[in-house]
C-alpha cells in the first residue's frame, strides 16, 4: 500500500508520522522545531531528514505543514528543496495552520485560527479556494498570541503602578514573574538586556487565569477574543461563506487551554458558525491531508485519527506552538 509522511512543525517542536493508506500508523516521532523562519529552508529540512531517518521511508507522499511558510513562493522554494532530500515521491507543502483546520474538520474545509506564540488564520472553501494572512507580527497588522498578550500584561502592570492606568493584580504578578521588585526595575533590567522577551510567552497563561477576577486582565483576554473573531470573520467573508454554518476550528496553546472567557468571547462573536477547539493533534491533520491526496476511505481516516492521536498523547514533552 502507498504511504504518507505527515509533518506538523510548530515554533517549538515537530511531530512526524508515517501512515499507510488504509489508516495504519507505521511510525511516529517528535523532534525539535523545524520552522524555516528560524532555521532557514535547509536547516528546517535537516531537522525533517533527521526525524525521517527514524521512520519507515521512503514514502509516496510527504505532507509538510510548517510554521513560517506563509506565501506561495515560500511553498515553492521549500517543495523544491525537499525534492532534493528524497523524502517522498512528491510533497505537499503549506503552513501548519492548515493542519489545525484539517484535524478539526471532517468536511475538510472551513476556517482555522491558531493562537500560541503568535496568531494565524487560514480558510478553505468547498471548491478548494484558500485565504490566508501574512501573520508576520505587527508589521503585517497582527495582534495576538503569547508574546502580545504577555507584552500587554507588562504594559498594564507598569501603568497600574504609576497611576496612569487602572489598578490590576498584574502590577504585582508581572514583576514577580521576572524576579523583579516592581515594573520600574523590570523596565530598567530589560533596557540593559538582563530580561529576555522570551519570558513574555509564559505570561499569557497568567493573564488568562487572572481574567476570571481582574478587570484589566479580562480586557486583554477580551481583546484577544475579538482579534480571533476578526480574523475568522474576514476569512469567511473573503471566501463568501458567511452564514453557512461553516466550521471555525481553534488551535494553539492559548485557544486550547480551555479558558471560559476567551472561548465564550469567540463563540459570541461568531454566532452563525460551528466553533470548536481542535480535537486532534495537528499532525493528524497533516496525515488527513495525505489521505485526501491518496483518495483514502473514511474508515482509513477514522482509524488513523484514533491511532495517531493516541501515540501523540503518550508523548509527555511540553508543547508551545
Amino acid at each position: 500500500m502507498r504511504t504518507i509522511l505527515a509533518v506538523d512543525g510548530g515554533n517549538s517542536k515537530t511531530d512526524a508520522a508515517v501512515v499507510r493508506e488504509d489508516g495504519q500508523v507505521l511510525g511516529y516521532r517528535r523532534g525539535p522545531q523545524a520552522s524555516p523562519d528560524h532555521l532557514g529552508v535547509e536547516g528546517s529540512l535537516d531537522v525533517l531528514s533527521s526525524i525521517a531517518a527514524e521512520l519507515p521511508v521512503p514514502v509516496d507522499v510527504a505532507v509538510l505543514l510548517l510554521a513560517g511558510i506563509d506565501f506561495p513562493d515560500e511553498e515553492d522554494a521549500y517543495r523544491e528543496a525537499a525534492a532534493s532530500r528524497r523524502l517522498a515521491s512528491r510533497s505537499v507543502v503549506g503552513n501548519d495552520t492548515f493542519a489545525v483546520l484539517r484535524a478539526g474538520s471532517e468536511r475538510g474545509y472551513g476556517v482555522a485560527v491558531t493562537c500560541g506564540a503568535g496568531i494565524n488564520c487560514v480558510g478553505v472553501a468547498p471548491d478548494g479556494r484558500q485565504v490566508r494572512f501574512p501573520s508576520l507580527g505587527p508589521w503585517s497588522g497582527d495582534w495576538g498570541g503569547g508574546y502580545d498578550v504577555g507584552l500587554a500584561a507588562v504594559f498594564a502592570a507598569a501603568r497600574s503602578q504609576d497611576g496612569r492606568g487602572a489598578r490590576t493584580s498584574l502590577e504585582r504578578l508581572v514583576p514577580d514573574h521576572f524576579g523583579c521588585r516592581d515594573s520600574v526595575e523590570l523596565a530598567r533590567r530589560h533596557l540593559r538586556d538582563e530580561v529576555s522577551d522570551d519570558g513574555l510567552y509564559a505570561l499569557a497563561p497568567l493573564v488568562l487565569a487572572e481574567a476570571e477576577h481582574d478587570d484589566v486582565a479580562g480586557e486583554i483576554v477580551d481583546r484577544l477574543a475579538a482579534e480571533v473573531v476578526t480574523m475568522a470573520r474576514t476569512a469567511l467573508h473573503r471566501l463568501g461563506l458567511e452564514g453557512a454554518g461553516v466550521e471555525v476550528v481553534l488551535g494553539g496553546g492559548l485557544l486550547q487551554g480551555g479558558n471560559g472567557r476567551l472561548l465564550h468571547g469567540v463563540e459570541a462573536g461568531l454566532p452563525e458558525t460551528v466553533v470548536r477547539v481542535v480535537p486532534s493533534p495537528p499532525v493528524v491533520g497533516a496525515a488527513l491531508v495525505g489521505l485526501d491526496e491518496l483518495g483514502a476511505s473514511a474508515e482509513a481516516a477514522s482509524r488513523m485519527r484514533a491511532e495517531l492521536g493516541d501515540l501523540v498523547a503518550l508523548s509527555s514533552d511540553p508543547v508551545r506552538r
